[in-house]
């Protein structure tokens, strides 16, 4: 969401205080109030009051169970419930869950059994969390999480989706049915649409698999040829069937870049490391196309920023996107992950 600030050299602004912090919170809520009553007003049907009720009610829970975790790193891992230990998906989604807990990561599934389960156990338990959907049928929790503080049971596929993508640093996707597809789909869509901050996403097949790999056939042979997709959307995900090379894109992504945030109509790389002046020349030489005016520029944190004081001394590359190009700001960043 934009915030409040005039420019890249807009320093003037005051610090947000935490009784300032606690006004725009409490108007938050008078907001959700104020929608509550209108509900009644319109003359909503019971049947739209229980399904927002249950939303409001779901994510309220799920926002509680992640909150504490907010600062930790999280790779979500998509793919099927029904996969069988003794198959290789299986095997890589162990394989890759036990290697980002090695780096401290959370590995977020959805808690059932399958490639859920297996990433859980590659993770184990404390590095483990879950968003397990209510079904007949598949859904029921995974003994590694089953019972953990961190699992948390949802009724409806939207607000557990939204909390797979909006609380996670990675998608990672291993084979799965239609749901997998789905959810892969419905990140990229959110990337190449603006609608999510840059994350690196990955097409994990099994070693020797094709699963991912007829999908991006599929992919170039209709959505690109037709031009349905611009050839820089491919730049969105990483296809894959090494379970080394996915920890690497995944750990890769975060090398000097840490992370986003649009503050009005400038857009704020957080970086690890401030760039050598050579390579910020190459990016304004390489990367103009994506600027609506002015060029990259090298900055400290916008006084807009000062309400997360936590990022405050991470060097900054700030720049005006024309929040189209997302294929391309993509590829920004494995330059500026480049570094020297």
């Amino acid at each position: 969401m934009d915030d409040n600030a005039n420019s890249v050299d807009d320093k003037t602004a005051p610090n947000l205080v935490p009784d300032d912090r606690t006004l725009q919170i409490q108007d938050l809520i008078q907001t959700i109030k104020e929608s509550a009553d209108k509900l009644a007003a319109d003359g909503s049907s019971r049947g739209d009051l229980k399904l927002i009720s249950r939303t409001l009610r779901e994510l309220r829970y799920a926002f509680k169970v992640f909150s504490p975790y907010r600062k930790h790193r999280k790779v979500t891992v998509f793919g099927s419930a029904r996969t069988l230990p003794s198959e290789p998906s299986y095997q890589a989604a162990v394989e890759f869950g036990h290697a980002m807990a090695e780096k401290n990561w959370l590995v977020v599934t959805g808690a059932a059994s399958g490639i859920m389960e297996a990433g859980h156990r590659g993770a184990g338990r404390e590095h483990s969390m879950g968003l397990n959907i209510m079904l007949p049928f598949e859904q029921s929790a995974n003994p590694v999480i089953a019972g953990d503080h961190k699992l948390v049971h949802m009724k409806y596929f939207f607000t557990r989706k939204l909390m797979f993508v909006k609380e996670c640093d990675a998608v990672v996707c291993l084979p799965g049915g239609f749901g997998t597809l789905d959810e892969a789909m419905e990140v990229i869509t959110l990337l190449q649409t603006g609608k999510r901050d840059m994350v690196p996403i990955v097409l994990l097949d099994p070693p020797g698999g094709t699963y991912w790999q007829t999908l991006q056939d599929f992919i170039t042979n209709h959505l690109l040829r037709n031009k349905l997709i611009s050839p820089e959307d491919l730049s969105l995900y990483r296809l894959t069937d090494s379970v080394q090379e996915s920890v690497d894109e995944v750990l890769r992504f975060f090398r000097v870049y840490h992370s986003m945030r649009y503050v009005k109509q400038t857009l704020v790389f957080r970086l690890n490391e401030p760039l050598h002046p050579l390579l910020l020349d190459q990016i304004n030489a390489e990367f103009r196309d994506i600027l609506v005016d002015g060029e990259f520029a090298l900055t400290s944190a916008l006084s807009a920023e000062r309400d997360e004081p936590d990022l405050l001394h991470f060097p900054r590359l700030a720049f005006h996107f024309n929040r189209r190009s997302l294929g391309r700001l993509r590829q920004l960043i494995d330059v500026v992950n480049g570094g020297k």
